[in-house]
């Protein structure tokens, strides 16, 4: 099991939102096409950040835990991961959004820009010699300053308290990589290059990154999808 621990991940991650995209009352199999265009877009970037870091040290990987397949240092495994973990954060927030009235949490997206950009901006300035920490700061502050500022994006609060709701998920999967329950963990992190603050085992940062990929990949599919907004 352990060569298909990684694959298995990305599987579980997306088999159960991947089923019910066919539900009639949701159909958001109709968008898989849009939600393929949209997280492409925001793969690119990320994945050259990962080819990046990887090939710096920042982070590696136990090839133990994957089918040893590569492609640019990188496994087919963490490939996959930048479509199965949208997938799942989209179709949530698609689901949120459908069933839920949610409007009403644009009241708090000054608070939550506001209150982000000065709390990250501060961590990078007093640790801008940590790679992860810096760039992670650096690409969610554009991030929120782009969507709140210039785009005038309504609904980042409400993408905000999704992102909240999928933190059980986020800590299963992220936990899982990062050593929580398995005896060595997938992904490995240079001391030198974060914070040094883990949750249980997960980087700081992770959650950070992961909020930032999420806002963008929401960004682009509604940009993509003529029905939202």
């Amino acid at each position: 099991m352990m060569p298909y621990t990684y694959i298995l991940i990305n599987f579980f991650t997306v088999i159960i939102c991947f089923l019910a995209s066919f539900d009639r009352r949701i159909q958001f199999n109709k968008l898989f096409g849009t939600f393929l265009l949209s997280s492409t877009i925001v793969a690119v970037p990320f994945i050259a950040w990962d080819i990046w870091f990887t090939g710096m040290g920042v982070w590696w990987f136990d090839l133990k835990y994957t089918l040893g397949i590569e492609v640019a240092g990188l496994p087919v495994e963490e490939w996959l991961f930048f479509y199965c973990i949208p997938f799942a954060c989209v179709f949530t927030y698609y689901c949120m959004d459908k069933f839920f009235s949610l409007d009403w949490l644009s009241h708090f997206n000054n608070l939550i820009v506001f209150t982000s950009v000065i709390i990250l901006g501060v961590t990078g300035l007093l640790f801008y010699h940590k790679i992860y920490t810096l760039l992670t700061v650096m690409v969610t502050i554009s991030t929120l300053c782009y969507l709140h500022f210039i785009a005038h994006k309504e609904w980042i609060g409400k993408a905000s308290l999704v992102y909240f709701l999928l933190m059980p998920g986020f800590f299963a999967v992220n936990g899982i990589l990062t050593g929580s329950v398995i005896s060595s963990p997938v992904v490995n992190y240079n001391p030198d290059a974060f914070l040094g603050i883990r949750m249980i085992t997960i980087p700081v940062e992770d959650a950070v990154y992961g909020y930032s990929q999420f806002l963008l990949t929401i960004y682009f599919f509604k940009k993509l999808n003529k029905n939202e907004k």
